[in-house]
C-alpha cells in the first residue's frame, strides 16, 4: 500500500489534466481546487521523479519533453485503472470510450474500412480513431489500443492473433495487356512494365511471391524503372491507370476485376499469401472495447478467438 500511496494517483490526474489543458488554472477549475494546490501537487511529482515536467513562465506553462513522455504513459495507466474498475464493478457492460487502431494502407482501406460502419452501428458508445499508414509505428509507445500488421510478429511485448492469409495476384488493365501482351511465365515479366513497391520500413523493394510448377515457393525480385515509396495503394492506382503490372492482395483488386477494369495474370504461378494479424500489448488489460473489436473481426472474418 505504501508503494501505491507514493505514486499519488490524484497528483498524476492533476498533472495529466494540466498537460491536456496547458494551464494549472484550468486544471484547478476542473478539479474544484486552487491553482496553488495543483502547482504543489505537480511540484511534488517533479521532486519524486527528479525531472521538470513543465517549463514555467509568468504567462504560461509548457510540458517539457520528459513531461510529454510521462503524460503519455500516465494516460495509458489511468485508462487501464479505469477499465479495471469498470470490469470488476460491472460498470462497463456496454463497451465505450476511444479505440485507437493502427493499420496498413491496403488492409485498412480494402478490408477494415468497409467493415467499420457495421461495427460503429453495433457499438455507438465507442469512438474510433484509425491511423492508416504503411509505415510501422510503435503503437505501444504511441498509445494505440491495437494494431493490424502483415507478416509474422516476433515482438515479445505483443499478443498476436492471426486474422487471415491474404492471397496475392498480379494484375493489369485490359488496355495495358492488349498493348504489351499477357505474360505466361515469370521470365515474361522482364518485358513488362512492373510497378515496384519500396517498403518504408526496410527501404527495399518488395519481392513478388509465386509458386513453381511443383508447388515450390519462388521469391521473385522485380527490376523496374517505376517505383512507389511508402504507400502500396499508389501502386494500385498506377496499375488502374494502365501503367503496368503489379502484384497486390486479391482483396484490393476484387472489385476492379469484377467490373472488368483489371485482369489477373500468371494464374499458373498464383497461390502465395501473406498473413495478417491483430496485435495488442501482452501486459495490458483487455478492455471491453478492445474485446468487442476483436470479437467483431473474429465473427466477420471467421477467425479463431483469442485464448
Amino acid at each position: 500500500m505504501a508503494i501505491v500511496d507514493s505514486i499519488q494517483i490524484g497528483s498524476i490526474e492533476q498533472f495529466c489534466k494540466a498537460a491536456e489543458l496547458g494551464s494549472f488554472t484550468a486544471a484547478a477549475e476542473f478539479f474544484g481546487v486552487t491553482p496553488a494546490a495543483v502547482s504543489r501537487s505537480i511540484s511534488r511529482l517533479e521532486q519524486r521523479l527528479g525531472v521538470r515536467l513543465f517549463s514555467r513562465t509568468t504567462r504560461s506553462v509548457k510540458v517539457t519533453n520528459e513531461g510529454a513522455l510521462y503524460w503519455k504513459e500516465c494516460q495509458l495507466a489511468l485508462g487501464q485503472i479505469a477499465e479495471a474498475e469498470r470490469a470488476i464493478t460491472g460498470g462497463q457492460t456496454v463497451p465505450s470510450g476511444l479505440l485507437r487502431i493502427s493499420v496498413g494502407a491496403a488492409y485498412g482501406t480494402h478490408r477494415l474500412l468497409p467493415l467499420m460502419p457495421k461495427f460503429t452501428e453495433a457499438y455507438p458508445q465507442i469512438d474510433i480513431e484509425l491511423s492508416i499508414s504503411d509505415k510501422i509505428v510503435d503503437f505501444v509507445e504511441e498509445g494505440f489500443d491495437l494494431a493490424i500488421r502483415v507478416g509474422i510478429q516476433r515482438d515479445s511485448r505483443l499478443v498476436a492473433y492471426k486474422l487471415e492469409d491474404a492471397f496475392l495476384g498480379v494484375f493489369g488493365t485490359p488496355e495495358y495487356l492488349a498493348k504489351k501482351g499477357t505474360p505466361l511465365s515469370l521470365d515474361d515479366l522482364a518485358a513488362h512494365d512492373c510497378i515496384q513497391y519500396v517498403s518504408p520500413n526496410t527501404g527495399r523493394p518488395m519481392l513478388w511471391l509465386f509458386q513453381g510448377e511443383n508447388g515450390e515457393e519462388i521469391d521473385h525480385p522485380i527490376q523496374s524503372r517505376m517505383r512507389i515509396l511508402n504507400d502500396a495503394l499508389g501502386c494500385v492506382a498506377w496499375v488502374n491507370a494502365g501503367g503496368g503490372l503489379y502484384q497486390t492482395y486479391r482483396f484490393a483488386a476484387v472489385g476492379a476485376v469484377k467490373r472488368g477494369d483489371l485482369i489477373e495474370v500468371l494464374h499458373n504461378h498464383a497461390g502465395r499469401s501473406r498473413p495478417f494479424s491483430i496485435l495488442y500489448p501482452q501486459n495490458r488489460h483487455l478492455s471491453a472495447k478492445v474485446r468487442a473489436f476483436i470479437d467483431f473481426l473474429r465473427s466477420t472474418l471467421s477467425i479463431h478467438p483469442p485464448r
